[in-house]
């Protein structure tokens, strides 16, 4: 199969495994506002969300590469998205020259790549305390990447087909004018025809002739497509880092992948074991930087712009310990969209008093102190810069990052020497002339080398301007 996007390989690659903020994220504080002017409810930090409202799950974006737009049914159609901006039922994502990811709470994935249209028609809690989610592929390409969580419900939509997916389902879904590919990469999925259902199980690709009546076809094989590698990456790292035992018993574990990578547990002294992201200094604040998003069931919801800024700021409560700094511990009631309840204190933001106008945005920029994005210098090294808290660190590419966090925090920044290499989808280090995926590999320390997608430069934010992003807020003391 050909890919369904006209951008070039190179630039598609370019967006894979980058752990920067976008610059579609920087510019969401132009986007407007809703004329909805109902006054947010509040919510307490230990309010939980009530078991008898069916829709009020919310799913996380989790990655955002590039161009990527997302409607959250707010009257003002498609906005630019940044990372962590939950996705509540009936909203739509696009991307454009972009790909991005979405975490559903058992951890399951669906990764949408370039030039595709996909709606979230169904997210609701079962009376049993399953989860029914369906997504609707309108174009281009999704990835769906299901874990062993029994009970939930997973279907997939495109055209006139529905596709259901049992736990430990791995497809790939892609959609011309004319055809719609349906690859099973792991487990099976069970096509829902008129004439009845049929089960497509695993290496096999069942290919739809969308603009005819025939029936559908399907061959014992399944082709590589160029995305095919920032998917299979991104199922090795949430499998590497899903260790959930030091999280509490929250039932909710989408985001913790990130935690263990970006950050970890440290004993603060009198105030006992606290998560800290690495590359944050004792001055660092976790509400200095963020956006407000606005929906009209909650009122404003806290986003963080940080890799790991989803559980800490939906779940558990920041404190900040003399000496150490701020720290987060796991505790307490899920909050879903209302999910910040600060008066204020420590500097940090308030929460917008009012409804959007229609003349105001619905993603209200907070920027109290200057990011420090990490990033390529050149073309040959990786700077981690102090107070970065893993912002511009691609996830689960440059090895351990607690010895580069200790030098970066004494002296200001830590480097390591990278190098650039060729690689196709699917042909490991080397790659091959007709396909090249630019690689940048690390050999942090001279320990094992690493390699990461191609990274373009950080777009470092001038004076105090950054990703349109606050922290979204577990509440803190």
């Amino acid at each position: 199969m050909k890919p369904t996007s006209g951008v070039s390989t190179a630039a598609l690659l370019a967006l894979m495994l980058v752990g920067l903020s976008s610059p579609a994220q920087e510019a969401i504080g132009s986007a407007g506002a809703s004329s909805n002017d109902a006054t947010p409810a509040a919510s307490s930090e230990t309010a939980a969300p009530s078991q008898a409202n069916s829709k009020v799950r919310i799913v996380r974006l989790s990655e955002v590469k590039g161009e990527v737009q997302l409607d959250r049914k707010i009257d003002r159609g498609f906005e630019s998205a940044m990372a962590n901006l939950p996705i509540t039922e009936g909203a739509s994502l696009k991307t454009g020259d972009g790909v991005a990811e979405v975490e559903f709470e058992d951890n399951s994935t669906v990764r949408v790549g370039q030039n595709s249209l996909v709606e979230f028609p169904r997210l609701e809690l079962l009376p049993s305390g399953a989860k029914a989610s369906s997504i609707k592929v309108l174009r281009g390409m999704v990835y769906v990447n299901l874990l062993n969580t029994k009970g939930n419900e997973f279907t997939a939509a495109f055209a006139q087909e529905k596709l259901n997916l049992p736990p430990e389902s791995h497809i790939r879904l892609q959609l011309t004018p004319s055809e719609a590919h349906l690859a099973v990469l792991h487990g099976e999925a069970m096509v829902e025809e008129p004439s009845g259902i049929t089960t497509v199980g695993k290496n096999k690709t069942m290919t739809f002739n969308l603009a005819s009546q025939s029936p559908p076809v399907i061959s014992k094989n399944v082709a590589q497509e160029p995305l095919d590698s920032w998917d299979n990456n991104s199922v090795q790292y949430h499998k590497s880092y899903a260790n959930a035992t030091s999280f509490g018993n929250s039932p909710y574990s989408y985001g913790i992948n990130d935690m263990n990578y970006y950050g970890s547990f440290i004993n603060a002294g009198g105030c006992g074991s606290m998560w800290r992201p690495y590359f944050t200094s004792a001055s660092w604040d976790p509400f200095g930087n963020g956006a407000w998003a606005y929906y009209p069931s909650a009122g404003y919801s806290w986003v963080s712009p940080y890799p790991w800024g989803w559980t800490p700021y939906h779940y558990g409560s920041w404190s900040y310990c003399q000496g150490t700094g701020w720290g987060w511990q796991p505790g307490g009631a899920w909050m879903g969209l209302a999910n910040y309840n600060s008066p204020g204190g420590f500097n940090h933001p308030l929460k917008p008093s009012h409804a959007p106008s229609s003349a105001e945005p619905t993603l209200v920029q907070v920027n109290h102190q200057p990011l420090a994005p990490s990033g390529l210098k050149g073309s040959d090294t990786f700077v981690f810069r102090k107070d970065s808290a893993g912002l511009g660190v691609p996830r689960g590419s440059l090895g351990k990052l607690n010895s580069f966090s200790g030098e970066a925090v004494q002296h200001g920044m830590a480097t390591t020497s990278v190098y650039s290499g060729a690689r196709g989808a699917g042909d490991g280090e080397h790659g091959n002339a007709e396909n090249p995926s630019a690689a940048i590999s690390a050999s942090p320390r001279g320990s094992n080398s690493s390699s990461i997608g191609s990274m373009p430069s950080a777009s470092a934010p001038s004076g105090s301007r950054g990703p349109a992003g606050a922290p979204s807020g577990g509440g803190h003391h």
